[in-house]
């Protein structure tokens, strides 16, 4: 399958709408560079053979893609109504939010709660947040279990919607039990990326690395940036991390949807700065789970995000459970590539930066020659990925192949803003043949062609990692 001309990578949620081998073939087809599992829902079966299923057809299309789950994180909800319709709230009633009322007894009045511990979280003068924002409600004052509350938004309401306090501030560790068993079987499954949700700290990330690395599995972490406390620790939660995700969805709920667009531009900013790959997600295509077209307002929101250098937006229920699966995807990847013909992203500068890693200088110095000479491509040789992943920081239409003879570290650089892993075993030649071989293959896979001047960096120490030191310019 030949490689793309996009920059920005796109990342599918799967789910029953995407379930039928011919919608997932033309979601790759259509552009797809990652998929997301929700482990949110469905159970490990369901999510086994939505696995299997993409891996099947990216190896049918001869495509590399990268595998990311999401894990559930701690769902602090409200419990169920007796109605299952729901309820209506009006502006200035009285509304009681209850941890011991039955779960399945709400009414007008009051309602139960999932979350046990709120009211020893909250206390008088706290804003409740309630379905992402849609209810709006004033704490008056904590009586045991029951939380009073005066409905300052109001609209219907029903079961199992989420919470939120503004400003943040509940205790809910990120890693649930739910999310401890799923991680004993994603280590079980090819997966490139595990995305935690709610993070607070670093501490959440080295935790669950440690519990992901003992499990057995290699997958890296996305950081999802979702509570006000993440903001507040947003550098150290960036460098434990391997990326990080900006979903906007609880942030804008705890920050306020005004505070959020400032926010999201600072987190890019501040990823690529620690060499840190970066997602933008939630409602990027929203109206599309229904509608073929996307609404002006949400190509201009994937636009900006594209400028401020993303390097990936990722969809959720427009692909999962949206009527135009397929659709939805074709129309983002018209909007990246047009979005990318523009170069105003702030995007941070290198040329006075000290390295204290030779592979590090290497990458530096090729973006640099990129960028002042007459370059068709960079073709990196690369064990970990490391390389490839230091030269998409730097803003450049250079396209970056990178060429790895590891099945993860491809899938790993699925992610990567501007690079396009290609297979390529470094160990079946000799070292003064592999240059040669490596512009061979991509001039036989059509990405290449005779003649085009390229710029190769490679190690003198085949295969293993942290040895780039050496860089050429090659004619292919």
């Amino acid at each position: 399958m030949k490689i793309r001309p996009r920059r920005t990578k796109i990342i599918a949620t799967l789910g029953p709408s995407t379930d039928p081998r011919e919608k997932m073939l033309g979601l790759l087809q259509a552009g797809v560079n990652l998929v997301r599992i929700n482990f949110s829902h469905g159970g490990h079966t369901e999510q086994q053979a939505r696995i299997a299923l993409a891996r099947s057809c990216a190896k049918e299309l001869n495509k590399i893609i990268g595998i990311l789950v999401d894990l559930q994180g701690p769902k602090i909800r409200i419990a169920r109504f007796l109605n299952n319709e729901g309820i209506i709230l009006k502006e200035g009633a009285t509304f009681i939010l209850d941890a011991v009322h039955d779960t399945n007894a709400g009414n007008e009045q009051i309602v139960g709660l999932d979350y046990k511990t709120l009211p020893q979280e909250v206390s008088s003068g706290d804003q409740l947040l309630l379905d992402d924002g849609r209810i709006v409600l004033n704490v008056n004052k904590v009586a045991g279990s029951a939380i009073e509350c005066t409905v300052v938004v109001g609209g219907k309401l029903t079961s199992n919607k989420g919470l939120n306090r503004k400003g943040g501030g509940l205790t809910a560790p990120s890693l649930t039990e739910k999310d401890i068993n799923d991680i004993q079987f994603l280590a079980t499954q090819p997966v490139d990326y595990v995305a935690l949700s709610f993070p607070k700290t670093a501490n959440d990330i080295i935790e669950a690395r440690r519990l992901i690395m003992e499990a057995g599995s290699n997958a890296q972490i996305v950081a999802k940036i979702e509570r006000a406390e993440a903001i507040d620790n947003i550098d150290e939660i960036i460098q434990a991390s391997d990326a990080v995700m900006v979903a906007r969805g609880d942030l804008g709920v705890e920050m306020g949807y005004a505070e959020l667009p400032g926010i999201q531009k600072e987190i890019i900013h501040r990823a690529r700065l620690n060499d840190k790959a970066v997602i933008t997600a939630t409602q990027m295509m929203e109206s599309m789970i229904k509608n073929p077209i996307p609404t002006r307002a949400e190509v201009s929101d994937v636009a900006n995000a594209i400028l401020d250098g993303t390097d990936a937006v990722m969809l959720s229920a427009e692909t999962a459970t949206g009527d135009f699966p397929v659709q939805v995807i074709s129309s983002l990847d018209e909007i990246c590539i047009a979005s990318e013909r523009h170069k105003i992203a702030r995007v941070p500068r290198r040329d006075d930066a000290q390295f204290e890693r030779h592979d590090k200088a290497i990458a530096m110095a090729a973006m640099y020659i990129a960028n002042h000479v007459s370059i068709k491509a960079i073709v990196a040789l690369t064990e970990s990925g490391s390389t490839p992943l230091w030269m998409s920081r730097v803003r450049s239409g250079i396209p970056i192949y990178a060429l790895s003879r590891h099945g993860v570290t491809c899938g790993r650089m699925t992610l990567f803003r501007g690079v396009y892993p290609v297979e390529f075993d470094v160990t079946r030649y000799k070292p003064w043949e592999i240059s040669r071989s490596a512009l061979d293959l991509l001039i036989t896979q059509g990405i290449l062609a005779p003649g085009d001047k390229v710029i190769v960096t490679k190690g003198d120490v085949l295969g293993v990692g942290g040895y780039t030191n050496a860089l050429k310019i090659l004619t292919a």
